[in-house]
């Protein structure tokens, strides 16, 4: 019997498989950050093929946290409106709709990854100043950024907050926080971008009051039904930055606040680390969150083979793994995994004749 294909509950949500669409950015959505038909078929197709979870790009939760003027947002009503035929396409075939909210703190205002630019937008090309803990940009050629004041940062928290109700609104079934690679959140719990001298910096336990604090409003916002995520860099894997060890912490204050997965990814705060990129290379990290800090972990990076997958989750080192590239080449891959892996794959009716 597939460990993979047995269901997942978290708090009250119940996956049909183990198997996620990791969240990836389409830089597809219009200026005012509505999601276009190309996010309803992109995510329906996942849905379609399998995936227990299908999860969306990172969607911010302020205009200025978008990553580019291309990103998704969830930070007015029209937001909801657009979301919410997608959320019930996803949900009709079968599968868990996920938002991962974002703010993307001094990597924001950047050109998308097939634009003639690098680095910085200008206003003049729809950008905007960003914010983050501080006033360094994050390389040379992005645009520099205002450090966030006390009332910026309650601004932030109740921004994360607000979009969580929306996404309960919008039909999500499941809202996962982006405290991950190098973005606003993970901004203000590395070592190598958080050199502030008050509350929200200093020691580790003033770098993660922000991740907290939003963790704590999430869930307030949400409910006691729906399930929350948190993906963090487990390591920065660089000297002097954010270790494993600082993330078993993280993880079981998450937990504390209400957080029922650690999806766990890495890297983002330092431009030149030394990622040891290989197959399942970040699987180790989430199971020694697992292990250590006694949190379901979701695992993440180079997970192709159904075999691999299966062993994941078999071993306990992960409870649900997250598919990135592997689905973009292949939508219907969790079908064709559990075929592999001798559980029964559910086809739908309308593709039976292919089966």
């Amino acid at each position: 019997m597939s460990i993979l294909f047995t269901p997942l509950e978290l708090r009250g949500v119940t996956l049909a498989n183990r198997v996620a669409l990791a969240p990836m950015c389409q830089y597809s959505a219009g200026p005012d950050g509505l999601p276009t038909d190309w996010h309803r078929v992109h995510l329906g197709a996942r849905a379609v093929g399998g995936a227990g979870l299908v999860m969306t790009e990172a969607t911010a939760v302020v205009p200025e946290g978008r990553i580019s003027p291309q990103d998704t947002g969830l930070w007015s009503g029209a937001h909801v409106d657009a979301w919410r035929p997608v959320t019930e396409f996803i949900a009709a075939q079968g599968a868990v709709p996920a938002v991962q909210l974002a703010h993307a703190g001094f990597k924001a205002s950047t050109y998308r990854p097939w634009a003639e630019h690098r680095g910085g937008v200008p206003d003049a090309d729809g950008g905007w100043a960003p914010v983050g803990p501080g006033a360094e940009p994050f390389v040379p050629g992005y645009r520099v950024p205002t450090a966030l004041d006390e009332a910026g940062i309650e601004g932030v928290v109740e921004a994360f907050a607000t979009a969580a109700g929306r996404a309960v609104d919008a039909g999500f079934a499941a809202v996962e926080i982006h405290a991950a690679h190098g973005y606003l959140l993970h901004e203000f719990l590395s070592p190598l971008t958080n050199h502030r001298a008050d509350a929200w910096g200093g020691d580790r336990a003033g770098r993660m009051r922000l991740t907290l604090a939003v963790a704590r409003a999430v869930r307030a916002a949400v409910g006691e039904e729906a399930a929350v995520f948190t993906r963090i860099s487990a390591t920065d894997w660089t000297e002097g930055g954010w270790t494993v060890e600082d993330s078993v912490v993280l993880a079981g204050e998450l937990a504390a606040a209400g957080v029922d997965l650690v999806d766990a990814s890495s890297g983002g705060a330092a431009a030149r680390a030394a990622i040891p990129v290989g197959p399942g290379y970040q699987v180790p990290l989430a199971a020694r969150i697992r292990r250590e800090a006694g949190i379901p972990t979701g695992a993440v990076g180079l997970i192709v083979e159904p075999e691999q997958a299966e062993r994941i989750v078999a071993d306990g080192e992960a409870d649900l793994v997250l598919l990135g590239r592997e689905l973009l080449r292949d939508p219907y891959w969790p079908r064709r995994a559990a075929a592999k892996l001798d559980a029964i794959p559910s086809w739908p009716a309308q593709y039976a004749r292919a089966v």
